[in-house]
C-alpha cells in the first residue's frame, strides 16, 4: 500500500526506486494499478495515462523491459475491463438502488456522464473511453449494466487496450532518453493529466451553461 501511495504522489521517483529494488515487483505493481483503474469503479483516482508514460520513460533507462511491460499492461487493461463489465452486469441495478451515502454521492453520480458518452459513441465508447480519465473506469461497468453483447465488448476492449497502452507507454519509452524529459518527469505527468481531463471538463462546462440558459 505504501508503494502504491508513493507511485500516485511521486510517480517517476517511486518507479525508479521500485525497479532498482526488484524489477519483478515493478511489473507486478504496474499490472495491478492498470487493472484496478478500469477493473473496479472504486478506483478512478488511480494514475493511468501519466503512469504509462512514466513507466515508458523509466524503461528506457533501467532493467524494465519495454516489450514485457507492453504485453502485461495490455493484458491488465483487458482483464480490468472484463472485471468491470461483469460487475456492471450482475451488480449494477443493486448499486443503483442502494441508499449508501458513499455509493450515491461519490460513485453512482458519475454514471450519467458515462451513459451520455456511451449513448453518443455506442460500442466505440469502449475504445474511445480509454483515453478519458474517470470515463474509462465507468464505461465498462455501464456496458455491463445495459447488457452489451460480450463478444462486441471484448473486441473493442482488446482494440482499446492495445491503442491506449501502446500510445502512452511507447511514447514515454522513445522520448525517455531526451534530457529535457528526464529533468521534467513531474511537469509532463501533470500536463498529461490536465490534457486528458480537459475534454471532460469542457463538456461539463457546456452542459452547465446550457442548463443555466
Amino acid at each position: 500500500m505504501d508503494r502504491l501511495i508513493e507511485i500516485i504522489l511521486h510517480t517517476d521517483d517511486a518507479l525508479l526506486t521500485l525497479v532498482a529494488d526488484n524489477v519483478f515487483n515493478a511489473y507486478l505493481l504496474l499490472f495491478f494499478i492498470i487493472m484496478l483503474e478500469t477493473g473496479l469503479i472504486f478506483f478512478p483516482f488511480l494514475p493511468g495515462d501519466g503512469l504509462l508514460f512514466s513507466a515508458g520513460v523509466v524503461a528506457a533507462s533501467t532493467n524494465l523491459n519495454i516489450w514485457i511491460l507492453l504485453v502485461i499492461l495490455i493484458i491488465a487493461a483487458i482483464i480490468g475491463n472484463l472485471l468491470n463489465f461483469t460487475a456492471g452486469k450482475y451488480l449494477g441495478e443493486k448499486l443503483e438502488r442502494s441508499n449508501n451515502y458513499f455509493l450515491k454521492n461519490y460513485l453512482m453520480k458519475n454514471l450519467p456522464k458515462a451513459q451520455k458518452f456511451y449513448d453518443k459513441h455506442g460500442g466505440r465508447a469502449i475504445i474511445i473511453g480509454r483515453f478519458f480519465p474517470i470515463i474509462r473506469t465507468y464505461i465498462p461497468f455501464l456496458a455491463g449494466m445495459v447488457y452489451m453483447e460480450r463478444r462486441l465488448f471484448l473486441k473493442n476492449t482488446i482494440i482499446g487496450a492495445i491503442l491506449w497502452i501502446s500510445l502512452f507507454l511507447l511514447t514515454g519509452f522513445f522520448v525517455g532518453e531526451i534530457t529535457w524529459v528526464k529533468n521534467n518527469y513531474g511537469l509532463i505527468f501533470l500536463s498529461l493529466i490536465i490534457i486528458t481531463t480537459l475534454p471532460l471538463v469542457f463538456s461539463l462546462f457546456l452542459r452547465r451553461k446550457s442548463n443555466s440558459n
